[in-house]
């Protein structure tokens, strides 16, 4: 049974929220983030990045700016730019982008769930970005960007979530990339038990995005009960903050990559060890992006080829070994190009798809790459699969939507007293 339940909320006073909420910071190169700092005195950016207003820098991910993180976060409350719910709630969230509606909850899991496998995974953690971003959360003690979840589609929880729809939201904003965010507050009883047993019926629920930050967390929280003998459960570090969407809701983009260059090899060479094992065809195309799983597409010397890999080298029986992008490392990128490590080669980047493939031409068209290869998506039957196999995914198999605001619903780790 999955443990989701309500929480109380640090959050923005109506009147701040579009001022408040950001993208997350690795959103913005640097002269944008300096931009949204210097203009928007509310910004949640100033939080998470303390050293504009004083101007005296620290080292990204020392104790000494995570101190300044929690002091910036601790003025925001005493100014009035952020307000705690008086009891714990539920957060029915919906974002409008472009011509896709998704509609959520946001709420809190337990780290049990995820130690125990009732939180299924698909990607490998860094023990190092574990360790960072439970550093941060011991020091700062608040919780910002909620984890991405996926739930089976359930009608009990439709029927609610459409009831509470009809409501004027507490919050509806829309931000400068165009994109309609709205927040309603979930805190009748009767609201509240219902969705506690609708998500305590399911089995499982799955990590779309945040994978590093339910890792984090639950490292946390071992620590903490190792130190608190006395500890009765429900201690804020036992529970994380999530968002929680009807895997039907949820978009997944492929997720492309760019090769910087041929290993040694000329382009006739390259093409011809290509044909080894893909038939490759080249097009008369301003843009192209794969229609079917198994087929590629390919920018390469200012033309665009479609590769179909031969039925030989498919082993869709396997849940990780079908997948396109591990067919990509397998049949071309480790033999032809020796990237053996997608992780720490620093030959091949990675473009989502979301970006389409004009910004894979864009880039090889700059000389910043010599080859793009662009993949069809993965879908969420295959995620799930692997999940449930206790298979992990090649590293940059997937690109979900939608992406959430920081500084919009905030969990505090901090036992109140």
């Amino acid at each position: 049974m999955a443990t989701v339940v309500p929480f109380k909320a640090i959050r923005p006073t109506r009147d701040k929220v579009h001022l408040v909420a950001s993208r997350s910071v690795d959103g913005y190169n640097l002269g944008e983030l300096k931009e949204k700092l210097a203009g928007n005195p509310y910004t949640f950016l100033h939080v998470i990045n303390p050293d504009f207003d004083d101007g005296n820098r620290t080292k990204p991910g020392s104790r000494e700016r995570l101190v300044k993180i929690k002091r910036r976060f601790k003025n925001f409350i005493s100014q009035k730019v952020f307000q705690q719910e008086e009891q714990p709630c539920y957060y029915l969230y919906r974002q409008i982008k472009e011509n896709h509606t998704y509609t959520g909850i946001i709420a809190c899991t337990s780290i049990d769930d995820y130690t125990n496998g009732i939180i299924k995974i698909h990607e490998q953690t860094l023990t190092q970005r574990e360790e960072k971003l439970k550093e941060y959360l011991e020091v700062c003690e608040f919780n910002a960007e909620p984890v991405l979840f996926a739930y089976p589609d359930n009608s009990n929880i439709n029927e609610l979530v459409n009831d509470v729809l009809s409501y004027v939201p507490e919050y509806d904003f829309t931000t400068t990339d165009k994109i309609r965010h709205s927040v309603w507050v979930i805190k009748k009883q009767k609201s509240i038990k219902l969705l506690i047993e609708a998500f305590a019926a399911m089995p499982h629920i799955y990590i779309a995005d945040g994978h590093h930050r339910s890792a984090s967390s639950a490292l946390l929280g071992k620590i903490k009960r190792h130190d608190n003998k006395h500890a009765s459960g429900n201690e804020a570090y036992n529970f994380y903050l999530g968002v929680f969407f009807p895997e039907s809701q949820l978009t997944i983009y492929d997720y492309n990559r760019v090769v910087k260059d041929l290993n040694g090899l000329t382009a006739t060479e390259f093409l011809e060890k290509l044909n080894h094992k893909f038939d490759v065809e080249l097009l008369n195309a301003e843009l192209f992006k794969p229609l079917k799983k198994h087929q590629f597409s390919m920018y390469f010397k200012n033309k665009w080829y479609a590769l179909k890999i031969k039925k030989q080298y498919i082993n869709d029986a396997h849940p990780v070994e079908g997948l396109d992008a591990e067919i990509l490392t397998q049949q071309i990128l480790s033999p032809i190009f020796n990237i053996t490590n997608l992780k720490t080669d620093k030959r091949i980047a990675f473009v989502p798809g979301i970006k389409g493939a004009a910004e894979l031409k864009k880039i090889v068209d700059s000389g910043k790459a010599e080859v793009a290869f662009g993949l069809f998506p993965v879908t969420m039957k295959e995620l799930k699969l692997i999940a449930d196999t206790n298979n992990i995914m090649p590293p940059k198999s997937t690109w979900i939507e939608p992406k959430m605001r920081s500084g919009l619903l905030i969990y505090s780790l901090k036992d109140e007293k």
